[in-house]
């Protein structure tokens, strides 16, 4: 459950100008030693299938980073993590992730947050798309704008119009004001 919060707040990590940053760049400062609270309005176990699955209201805590969501579950047989609706995983130094819902995978190392994905860093970069993947392992990430089929695991998405990510980035300010008057 530790890994949770983890990967998960590994999805805000916002410093540049391309997925890869927002959601490569900070990994190594986030502590995964630190303790993770969860809180929810119910938490269901499940000894025959090896889950646990938190519902409503979820909010997953470890260091600086909150995970919000309506549903969580951890899948010890098919050794991945679930969260599903309204996902927001936030971080005041990095920034926030939105999605409909995300999936860890802990055997191949693989993050995915789909449907409705935001990625937010205040007054740099939002980015959309319809499907964030990130390889924990090799720390590079990509935002696809395709409409994303449903499955078991994962709601569907429609993407956005023309199947096109979109990027606005805010440039930094020149401390003068405007450059190269006099």
């Amino acid at each position: 459950m530790k890994r949770l919060v983890l990967i998960l707040g590994l999805l805000t990590l916002a410093n540049g100008a391309s997925a890869a940053e927002i959601t490569g760049a900070s990994l190594a400062n986030h502590d995964t030693d630190k303790p993770v609270t969860i809180n929810a309005d119910v938490q269901d176990f499940d000894l025959k299938a090896k889950t646990v699955t938190y519902k409503g209201n979820v909010i997953a805590v470890q260091g600086d980073i909150h995970l919000h969501a309506d549903t969580m579950k951890a899948d010890q047989t098919a050794n991945k993590i679930y969260v599903d609706g309204k996902v927001v995983v936030d971080s005041p130094t990095s920034g926030t992730a939105t999605g409909d819902n995300g999936i860890y995978d802990l055997n191949s190392k693989l993050v995915t947050l789909s449907g409705h994905v935001v990625l937010n860093k205040t007054g740099q970069a939002t980015m959309r798309g319809s499907l964030l993947s990130v390889n924990m392992i090799t720390g590079k990430a990509q935002l696809t704008a395709m409409p994303v089929a449903g499955s078991a695991n994962q709601a569907a998405a429609s993407g956005l119009p023309g199947g096109r990510v979109q990027g606005v980035f805010t440039p930094k300010s020149t401390a003068n004001g405007a450059a190269g008057s006099n």
